[in-house]
């Protein structure tokens, strides 16, 4: 499913434009981008949590420069219990 799919979708069940629903959408996902940003978790209840983790530097080389890799953060999304029984 891509981007333009999830507005169509929401433009329907909400019964609205799809000028209106691609706003709401790009303003969630902005909103979502920001939280992450600051170092905040995000939790969509019956959904999931996103999270920001930190990856250790890891002495193993590169495969494209052969140097190491270095420490960076990284996200994280765990699944709520309630969308996990439903894809089980």
């Amino acid at each position: 499913m891509l981007k333009d799919d999830i507005i169509e979708k929401v433009a329907k069940e909400a019964k609205l434009t799809k000028k209106a629903a691609k706003e709401a959408v790009e303003s969630t996902f902005k909103s979502v981008q920001s939280a992450i940003n600051k170092g905040e978790k995000v939790v969509l209840s019956g959904f999931g949590t996103f999270v920001l983790r930190g990856r250790k530097a890891r002495k193993e080389p590169n495969p494209k420069t052969g140097s190491p890799l270095p420490a960076m953060k990284t996200i994280g999304f765990i699944a709520s219990k309630a969308w996990k029984k439903i894809v089980r």
